[in-house]
């Protein structure tokens, strides 16, 4: 009994609930790969950060007794952990869906921020190594604070254009590459020099070098692909959660930052797939580089559509595909869809969504939405399943999106986004754009969809437009 008492120490109880916790976020993952578990999966994680957050109070609360310095520590957790609760469910409750990609890359300044404070209090704190140990332990810290500042900057970046607080046109600096390799190289110099001799001007150093860097990579990078950015700076705040984990020897940070690091960064080399660009390039901040393009006025000239013709080709189809981008989620039109999705199912037309991997700003936003609106999972396909089927579809509503179906991509190779695929909207019969005006879209690119001969304009607000139709119909 004596020895089994001896194992049940604080830290060891900790330790098991931290295993628990870590197996959690790991099915947690599993779980959101597919609609049908993903209720499941958002449980599993919401189950393991409680049991996680639990046993670090537990830990703190256990080590505080006789020990005014824990008890500090004590305090102090308690308070973070109810300010950082109050303000999260508070900014929970008001966040609209259309904000959600720029509040994730604001909680992933947080991450950043946050491994930049543990690096710094690693190294002005006394760890009592020595040898290789030290040696290990300085390189830590070094890297640590280099990963989670590039975060905190590239997200801060991040959240002021997606906010439209920046200009979402790429930043477009004299041998930006060479700068972003030299810092690189420089990184590299800096951690050698600092594990030798571990002076503190040399974190003073990398910590603006990083800030910089962040700051410069992401704002080198177009409004087309910031979807892409969102989920790389996941990645990276997945890192910096790790580099943190290991200069507080703690194996939970360790594990879930390997996790979301990892995850993010497999997501975002899915992504760049779908989209037809180079992965390495997209994080050097290489894409999004305003190519000499065709102004609006040189295309051609637009055709507009009354809402009770819009109305009466939608009776008149046998088939109708809709392409929703981010305009929709901005006008919250998702749910008068839905109702028109259902009257025109009701008079036997075949209807269905296509969805481009990056529509919207966020991955899987558009899909969220369908989701919010009640729309049936099953009618709703990815842009690989649709594309081949555009050519035999009666009407294509595009509402809300741009960049998404722009032939420009397919047909202009000095365009910005040439080679990405796209919906290839243009082939259907007759195709309605849903806009509030003529101009480009996120990325800044003129489409020559517009102003074709099967494709007319429907201006206004989408929901407002969507509910003319359907009192129409």
């Amino acid at each position: 009994m004596p020895e089994t008492a001896a194992l049940l120490t604080p830290a060891s109880i900790a330790g098991a609930a931290y295993i628990v916790a870590a197996l959690l976020f790991i099915m947690s993952l599993a779980g959101l790969s597919r609609h049908e578990t993903a209720k499941a999966g958002v449980n599993y994680g919401i189950a393991g950060m409680a049991i996680a957050l639990v046993a670090t109070v537990w830990l703190t609360f256990a080590g505080a007794w006789g020990s005014p310095q824990a008890t500090t520590g004590l305090i102090l957790l308690v308070v973070a952990v109810v300010v950082g609760a109050a303000i999260g469910l508070w900014r929970a409750r008001l966040v609209p869906m259309t904000g959600m990609p720029e509040l994730i890359a604001l909680l992933h300044s947080f991450v950043g921020l946050a491994a930049v404070l543990v690096g710094w209090n690693g190294a002005l704190e006394e760890t009592g190594m020595t040898g290789a140990l030290l040696d290990i332990h300085h390189a830590e810290v070094f890297i640590g604070v280099f990963i989670g500042a590039v975060t905190f900057t590239g997200s801060i970046v991040a959240f002021l254009k997606l906010s439209a607080r920046m200009s979402s046109a790429p930043l477009m600096l004299p041998g930006k590459n060479a700068l972003n390799l030299g810092a690189l190289v420089a990184f590299v110099v800096l951690t050698v020099w600092y594990v030798i001799t571990p002076e503190l001007w040399l974190l003073v150093v990398v910590t603006a070098l990083a800030l910089a860097l962040g700051w410069h990579l992401v704002a080198s990078i177009g409004g087309g692909d910031m979807p892409v950015v969102i989920s790389m700076l996941n990645s990276y705040s997945g890192w910096a959660a790790a580099a943190a984990g290991f200069l507080l020897n703690n194996d939970l940070l360790i594990v879930t930052g390997a996790l979301v690091g990892s995850s993010g960064a497999y997501l975002s080399y899915i992504m760049c797939k779908a989209m037809n660009r180079s992965f390495i390039s997209v994080i050097a901040g290489g894409f999004g580089i305003a190519a000499p393009s065709k102004g609006d006025a040189e295309v051609g000239e637009h055709r507009e559509i009354e809402v009770e013709d819009a109305a009466e080709m939608l009776k008149n189809a046998s088939s109708v595909v809709i392409t929703p981008g981010y305009g929709m989620a901005v006008a919250q039109a998702q749910y008068p869809v839905a109702e028109l999705t259902q009257k025109l199912r009701e008079r036997g037309i075949e209807v269905r969504f296509g969805i481009h991997p990056v529509a919207g700003r966020l991955p899987g936003h558009m899909n969220v939405l369908l989701a919010e609106a009640k729309v049936p999972y099953d009618i709703v396909e990815e842009m690989d399943e649709i594309n081949d089927d555009l050519a035999d579809t009666s009407v294509v509503l595009v509402i809300g999106a741009n960049d998404t179906v722009n032939p420009a991509a397919a047909e202009d190779p000095g365009s910005p986004i040439a080679g990405m695929p796209v919906l290839r909207v243009w082939e259907a019969d007759n195709v309605i754009v849903f806009k509030r005006s003529m101009a480009s879209g996120y990325a800044g690119v003129p489409n020559p969809l517009f102003y074709r001969d099967n494709a007319q304009m429907l201006f206004g607000d989408a929901k407002q437009r969507v509910e003319d139709i359907l009192r129409a119909i």
